[in-house]
């Protein structure tokens, strides 16, 4: 996969093929034309809600932005095949390049997927302003290592090594270490096309 420059790369050449102007995904997405043009250019690290509401404008499967190669088969990810060039990092609020967030895709070979597995190395914060956000589909969230909290909606929930969480993505959320040092979750994440 490389790294976030990839995404960029490929959501420019994407609407650029579809004949679309900054402007009208920004419009069509309820994103800011900066925001469109900032992911873009690779200066910004989008959170996936962000890519969601790209992709629906785009009529593209999240995971087009993640692709590498077009497997119709069954697709094997291998933990000694974990590299740092394979995984993203998103942040917590698309206008703002903060990383807290390290993606590693466990299904980028596997063409016309619906789902998005990862892993997700979670690294610590001492932010409390933590910006939720809101998308079409599910998340399926298991805690591998540390202490993670998911704030969703009114409620906020702790879950230790073990725990697991599956909820609705359309309703505001966040998801964070939670006691300050890092954590990590397998992280699944559905969007309907």
């Amino acid at each position: 996969m490389g790294s976030n420059k990839v995404i960029g790369a490929k959501i420019r050449s994407i609407r650029e093929a579809k004949q679309l102007s900054v402007e009208e995904v920004a419009g069509r997405s309820g994103l800011s034309v900066e925001q469109i043009s900032r992911i873009e250019g690779d200066v910004d690290f989008p959170s996936l809600a962000p890519l969601i509401k790209i992709a629906r404008v785009l009529g593209v499967r999240l995971g087009t932005f993640l692709d590498d190669q077009a497997e119709l088969g069954p697709v094997v990810y291998r933990k000694k095949d974990a590299t740092e060039d394979n995984s993203i990092s998103f942040s917590n609020n698309a206008t703002v390049a903060h990383k807290h967030m390290e993606y590693h895709s466990l299904s980028q070979d596997k063409s016309g997927r619906h789902m998005e597995p990862f892993l997700i190395d979670i690294a610590p914060s001492t932010d409390t302003g933590f910006i939720l956000s809101t998308h079409e589909g599910e998340e399926f969230i298991y805690v591998l290592e540390g202490l993670v909290e998911i704030n969703y909606g009114k409620k906020a929930y702790l879950l230790e090594e073990g725990d697991s969480i599956y909820y609705d993505s359309i309703i505001a959320h966040h998801v964070h270490a939670g006691n300050g040092s890092p954590a990590r979750i397998l992280g699944i994440v559905y969007t309907p096309y």
